[in-house]
């Protein structure tokens, strides 16, 4: 007897959990922007919120093999979307990531790519149906994700392009990519990284080495590094308070309601705050990894699997970024930094995980 779809069946606790998110956030970007020319964020992020749901049932309303089955034209519309936007797209913070849409509304393509990319990886290793990935499956997935991934660090875009190599690597893990072909990329990799270095834009190599010694100009590339945590350690236990944060409220951290929010948050509610905040994180990532788990086939384990590393990344580098460990790469703390594009595929991206927790419950 086929069981059908129940607004019941879904994870409603995934749900929750991402609106927890998104509330601590708004508030975060209402006292980030206080009296700031940016103070309308705070109300248009709960319109992006409440589109980002609409988005998400949309998403359920199609079984996710029926997504699967045009990754080919998604793919394409990608491509070329992503030469479209470094052709006319806006630029802002020395970045040409954003297609004017009309209204103070602007689209950033790379945003949504990443959830083609979960599912180009997750049809591809799918249809191998054996229990290693050799070099050469490897090889084409890699290319395939290769020409995206160059075309958004092309605007430049360096931490949305290492989202799409995260994605990859870790649904190459699952799919058995053998021990050895690990070392060889871990080899290639390292001698490829100093070459890649006159390929990164001025600031980004400025980013790099701002990173390791920020002191070193602390008036220019450094600036966002020291703020930042300076924030972050002014907190303490229990924080100065909503509006009440001096580096914040006096705008001496740089964008504070988007990649920075996360030190905003740090110093208005401190240590207990951040570890709320990362707690939640940690038990969405779980859910979905749990959802994984009981996903009705290998191609819902990897859509599944693709989404949680992408949380996963985004969390670790946005949180690592603030607090001094990573370089600086401008990557939004999902459901959290203030956009539309970055709430919109986020809530996809819980939407097809959704979809395939509903389609187990389907005989």
């Amino acid at each position: 007897m086929t069981r059908y779809l129940s607004a019941r069946d879904l994870d409603w606790s995934l749900l929750l959990i991402a609106l927890a998110l998104c509330g601590i956030g708004v508030l975060q970007i209402y006292s980030a922007t206080l009296d700031s020319p940016y103070h309308s964020a705070w109300w248009r992020q709960i319109l992006y919120v409440a589109g980002g749901l609409l988005l998400m049932w949309l998403v359920l309303a199609v079984d996710y093999h029926a997504l699967l089955h045009y990754v080919p034209s998604y793919y394409i519309v990608s491509v070329v979307a992503l030469v479209v936007t470094y052709v006319v797209g806006q630029t802002a913070f020395g970045s040409r990531r954003w297609i004017p849409l009309g209204g103070g509304l602007h689209l950033q393509v790379s945003e949504f790519v990443k959830l083609m990319i979960i599912l180009l990886v997750a049809r591809y290793l799918a249809e191998i149906k054996t229990e290693t990935l050799e070099i050469r499956e490897m090889t084409i997935l890699s290319s395939l994700v290769l020409v995206p991934t160059l075309l958004v660090l092309k605007q430049p875009d360096l931490g949305t392009s290492l989202t799409y190599i995260a994605i990859l690597m870790v649904g190459a893990f699952l799919a058995g990519l053998r021990r050895k072909y690990v070392v060889v990329i871990a080899v290639v990799t390292m001698l490829v990284l100093p070459v890649g270095w006159y390929f990164l834009k001025d600031f980004q190599r400025a980013r790099l080495v701002s990173f390791l010694d920020p002191d070193r100009d602390p008036q220019g590339a450094g600036y966002q590094l020291i703020q930042s945590q300076i924030a972050v350690g002014a907190g303490g236990m229990f924080g100065k308070g909503v509006t009440k944060g001096t580096q914040t409220q006096l705008r001496f951290l740089p964008v504070s309601q988007k990649d920075f929010i996360f030190a905003s948050l740090a110093e208005e509610h401190g240590f207990v705050g951040v570890v709320i905040v990362l707690s939640l994180f940690f038990v969405m990532i779980m859910r979905i990894v749990q959802n994984a788990q009981t996903a009705p086939d290998p191609v819902g384990m990897y859509i599944c699997m693709g989404v949680a590393s992408l949380l996963l990344f985004h969390v670790l580098v946005n949180v690592g970024m603030v607090a001094g460990l990573m370089p600086v790469t401008g990557i939004p703390l999902p459901f959290f930094s203030a956009g539309g594009s970055s709430i919109w595929s986020s809530f996809l991206a819980l939407g097809l995980v959704n979809n395939v927790r509903l389609r187990r419950f389907v005989n």
